[in-house]
This record gives structure tokens, sequence and C-alpha cells, in this order.
């Protein structure tokens, strides 16, 4: 099992991000909601290695996820570390860019994508050592518009053919296809704008991310090449898709801005819109180690808690105002949020209730993960962390 799922949709200023114009919406301190934004990174962070830092464990960090017994967490200017003693001292790994990284993926021991700002996609084939870039946003956006100019293809010819009882449905579709190709194309006009903020793979070869701005892509051959997949959720709107997991029994969950919440029972390949239980923005989702349990979290330390896949929600008082970011899930019933000012949410009972605690420092945690011997590892704005006083 992952060691969490997973991170939110807060894009974190840095030296790769501009953020001079059309931010919406503070979160706290220099975190702030992608509603509105627009991320535009420079073709040289995409095309720069990262620099060797001795402070990249202590810089922001974003996410992390187990290589087998080893720890890889990502953040800032392209950071990736790796620890193989349980968080006690982190090695810096090579990378080729040098932009915010906001999620990591592995599937085994060695096999591992990353994703973050300017919609890079990263992939090790070593446990985190060294990483290859396998998609950017200059590609990414190129995609979308030629999978666009199909679509509007396919659709003018359907159009010319058709008899008049489906004259207006495909005249619709046409419209719809239209539209979708002038987005597209104005996308690729602004650059590499639109960030990738979850990855989640299946295996070697099967995997999907996900992003600002109804970014969403499928790989079926381990990254090498990539399909637009976000035909297959009903996101006309284009709301951010913030975070994605896979709970016990294999379903798979996507939430977003807008408390859109989607669910696949097919491996990824159709999804379904859930009636939602919050209009404001859902920044994670996380199973609980219980087959058909989910939980999503978001604005304002809002928790909800679904024990049928999702069919219908239950609102779980978390005590905090905080935004949630991301999940831990431990053994025997534990799990834990974490967000913003440093608030963490202890639960003991696989997530039906929680108990409310506080770094002292109120600095944000982006991520977290159970050790061994009853020790958290903590990542987020002053990088990473073990704590082992923690009583749930």
């Amino acid at each position: 099992m992952k060691i969490k799922k997973r991170l939110c949709c807060s894009a974190i200023t840095s030296p790769s991000v501009n953020t001079s114009a059309g931010i919406t919406a503070s979160v706290i301190g220099f975190f702030v909601l992608l509603s509105g934004y627009s991320a535009v990174v420079s073709a040289e962070v995409l095309e720069t290695p990262a620099m060797q830092s001795a402070l990249a464990p202590q810089s922001l960090l974003v996410d992390l996820d187990k290589a087998g017994n080893r720890i890889v967490a990502v953040g800032e200017r392209g950071h990736i570390i790796y620890s193989d003693d349980q968080g006690q001292s982190w090695s810096q790994a090579s990378v080729p860019v040098a932009t915010l990284l906001t999620a990591v993926d592995f599937v085994d021991d060695r096999h591992g994508w990353a994703v973050g700002h300017g919609a890079v996609v990263l992939y090790s084939e070593d446990g985190g050592k060294s990483w290859q870039k396998q998609m950017d946003g200059t590609s990414a956006n190129q995609m979308v518009v030629e999978q666009a100019e199909q679509r509007v293809a396919l659709a003018e010819q359907a159009l010319a053919s058709a008899t008049p009882d489906v004259v207006e449905d495909l005249e619709y579709a046409l419209e719809d296809a239209q539209f979708a190709l002038e987005d597209a194309i104005a996308d690729a006009e602004v650059g590499p704008s639109n960030p990738l903020l979850d990855v989640w793979f299946k295996d070697q070869t099967t995997g999907f991310v996900i992003g600002a701005y109804g970014f969403f892509f499928k790989t079926i051959d381990g990254g090498k090449t990539w399909v637009n997949w976000g035909n297959k959720v009903e996101n006309t709107d284009r709301f951010h898709l913030n975070g994605m997991t896979q709970i016990s029994d294999g379903t798979l969950f996507i939430a977003g801005e807008a408390g859109y919440v989607f669910r696949s029972t097919d491996s990824g390949d159709s999804w379904e819109t859930l009636e939602s239980p919050y209009e404001g923005s859902l920044f994670g989702v996380s199973g609980n180690g219980l087959a058909g349990q989910v939980l999503v979290f978001g604005l304002r330390g809002n928790v909800f808690f679904s024990d049928d896949m999702g069919s219908t929600w239950s609102s779980i008082d978390s005590g905090a105002q905080q935004s949630l970011m991301s999940s831990a899930i431990g053994s025997g019933g534990k799990l834990m949020l974490v967000g913003n000012s440093g608030v963490m949410l202890l639960s003991a009972d696989h997530g039906n209730s929680f108990k409310l605690k506080a770094r002292e420092d109120r600095l944000a945690i982006l991520a977290a993960g159970f050790l061994a011997d009853e020790k958290l590892l903590l990542v987020g704005e002053n990088g990473a962390n073990i704590v082992s006083d923690l009583k749930f």
C-alpha cells in the first residue's frame, strides 16, 4: 500500500512560478489556490537540471512515496531526495528539470514517476536515484491540440453524412469539439502553464496524471507516449483535478475543484461523476484500508466519509479550519490528514473520527508517511521531519 495519497490543488510560489496575475484566493503564507491562476513555467527550468544542494532536505517538499524500503520525496526547484534509513539521512537524486514537483508514485522498489509544474512528467527505473523527462507542457499542449483537431474532423464527417433525425445532436457535438479545440490552441499559445498535481500508476505500463484546468492523461507504455484522457470525465468547465487514488477494493477516485468527485470501477477506462458532498475545492482523496470506504477532504478542514464507494457521504467533524492537503494510511485503523498551519488530524478508527493536533511552528505539512516503530515522516514547508510522539 502506498505511503500516502496524495496532494493538494495549491500552487506554491517558487522562483520558477509566475504568480504576478490571476491569483484569486490565498490560503495561508505563500500557498495560493490555483483558481484563476496560471503557473507559467519558463522553458529554462524544463531544460535545466536541478542543482545539487545540501539544504534540499530542509527546503520545501510537497509529496513522498515508498520505493520498496526507500522513501522518496519531491519538492521545489526539481529537488528529489531519497532515504534508505527511514528518513534519518537523505541523498539527492539526479533530476533533469528545475521546476516545482508536486507528486510522486512508485509501483515497486525501482519504477516510479513524478510530476510537477510545466506539466512535467519524470520517470525513474533505479528507485529514485536518477530521473528522465517523459513529457512537459509543450508536448502535452500539442498533444491536446492534435487530438482536439481529430475530434473536430470526426464530428464534421459524421455531420456531413447524418440523417435528419440526428443532425441536431451532431451539430451540438461539433460545436462542443470546436470549443475544446479553441481552448487547446489558447493553452498552447500561452505555453507550458498547466501544472500536473498528481500521478497514479497501476503497474509498470499503465498510469495516469492529472492537474490544473482539467489536464488528464493516460499511458499504457510506461510513459513513453500519452493520450489525452480529459474527455473521459464530465468536466466541461475544466476544473482542477487535484488528487487521485485507488482504494483497497481497486476502485479509483479523483477529487477536484468545486467539489467534483469522479469514480472508476474499470481501472480508469471510464469515469462517472458522483454526487458531491461539498461545493468547495477538494484537495485530496484517500482510502482507509477497508474495501468500499473512501474519504475526501479540502478547504477549511472539510472531511467527508463514504462506506459505499462514494455513492453517499457523511460529514466528519474534523475540528480544523485549515485546508487539508494530504493523507497517510497506517496499520490497525490509523489514518492521518495533514495541511496548512501545521494541522494534523489523527484517527484510530479508519477515519470515522479524528483528533486534532498542530505543529508548534505552524508550518504547512503537505504529505506524511508512517515509518517503523510508530514514527511518522512529515514533509512540507521546512523539509522532511520525523515525529515520534503523536498519540492516536
